[in-house]
């Protein structure tokens, strides 16, 4: 599923990333990405990913 259109930012994208890393942040999540936040309407959705896998962990 995509997470940020702006972005092209897949869910599994923001998983990895989140699993791999102590992130505390989806604007952490997008500059490991090499990526910036743009409209932002994705951030909350992105939080609740990073949240999730670091749940899991």
């Amino acid at each position: 599923m995509v997470v940020c259109v702006c972005n092209a930012i897949r869910e599994r994208d923001l998983r990895d990333v989140a699993k791999n890393g102590q992130l505390r942040s989806a604007k952490a999540a997008y500059a490991q990405l090499g990526r910036k936040p743009k409209c932002g309407q994705c951030l909350s959705f992105a939080r609740n990913i990073i949240s999730d896998v670091a749940e899991t962990v």
